[in-house]
């Protein structure tokens, strides 16, 4: 298995080498990519170094069986040709192909078989708060349909990269030194502060990260379900945090609920109010699954059930989801 990274430095490139160690996934050859600013690093996997090359339009991905691409939309977009010219399959961690029709948006434990189909050898991964959202929707989805989502948003500093995460610390430690707060990453101090705005706002007030809530959970779930949300940027280091209600066709019980959530694929259930256990971003960094908390019936609507759930952005949301995809692809004996 011939395996490469595209977008090697950055934080998402640099979590895919420490999830494809972890997983042990099988890889004969590794190659890195990065832009003329990372060229020429060198990172050390499984006991080997290796250099990161330049991405170029050239025959670099000639025998490449996966190409985990985390570089953007824009280089997406412009090398998605020269990666899978030879039939290396591009599973794209960026925007750029979510919603196009001939390229699939997948969630493993939500949607798995439609990776098998893919026109141009490109599987798109969706939005990190998308992801972890859709892992919790579908234990709910196997009992009652769900007609309405509507989400807030608790998003870390590392959904904006890794040079986020360094501001969101020396800005603490300027506030804290009674410094002026520098600010490059964001649009305004996020230390101490929350900012409800991620991405750009559109024509109808929502940002485009509120609108790919909307969009890519009817894709990746093949249902007619609408989704409000209200993203907001928070000054927490790692994962994000969604506040979830939902209506359904029929009522679901909290023990219902609770058991869907304890057996549901990629799901932790953390759910006991009277020890003051539920899901926290502080605590859960680093870690795989989706965890679920604060569980009950919606006071509002009897169809009504709202929970919490916490996930690692960089993981789950983004480097963990992909490399599943391409288990899923090996286990079927579709690639390699």
């Amino acid at each position: 298995m011939k395996v490469a990274i595209v977008g090697a430095s950055g934080a998402v490139g640099q979590e895919f080498l420490r999830v494809l160690d972890e997983r042990n996934f099988p890889i004969d050859e590794l190659l890195l990519f990065g832009s003329s600013r990372s060229a020429g690093r060198k990172y050390t996997f499984r006991g080997k170094e290796i250099e990161v090359k330049l991405l170029q339009h050239n025959d670099d991905f000639k025998g490449v069986d996966i190409a985990f691409a985390s570089a953007g939309a824009g280089t997406s977009k412009e090398f998605a040709g020269t990666i899978t010219k030879y039939g290396a399959v591009m599973i794209d961690n960026s925007s750029a192909f979510r919603m196009e029709e001939d390229i699939p948006l997948v969630v493993p434990e939500v949607n798995a078989e439609d990776a098998l189909n893919r026109p141009r050898n490109i599987i798109a991964n969706p939005n990190c708060t998308t992801i972890q959202m859709v892992v919790a929707l579908k234990a709910i989805e196997n009992l009652t349909h769900i007609k309405r989502v509507h989400v807030s948003t608790y998003q870390a500093a590392s959904g904006a990269g890794a040079a986020a995460m360094d501001e969101l610390y020396e800005q603490y430690r300027q506030v804290l030194a009674g410094e002026p707060v520098k600010v490059e990453k964001f649009a305004y101090q996020l230390a101490f502060n929350l900012i409800p705005q991620i991405d750009v706002f559109t024509d109808n007030g929502y940002t485009k990260e509120e609108m790919k809530m909307y969009n890519e959970t009817r894709k990746i779930m093949h249902s007619d379900v609408k989704v409000s949300a209200t993203c907001v940027r928070v000054p927490a280091l790692r994962s994000h945090s969604e506040s979830i209600w939902i209506e359904t066709e029929r009522p679901v019980s909290v023990e219902e609920a609770r058991e869907a959530f304890a057996h549901g694929e990629g799901l932790v259930l953390m759910d006991n109010p009277e020890k003051k256990e539920y899901p926290m971003p502080l605590f859960l960094a680093g870690k795989d699954p989706v965890y679920v908390g604060r569980i009950r019936k919606d006071l509002a609507d009897e169809n009504g059930l709202t929970f919490w759930i916490v996930g690692d952005q960089i993981k789950k949301g983004a480097a963990l989801n992909a490399v599943q995809i391409a288990e899923y692809l090996i286990k079927v004996k579709n690639i390699g």
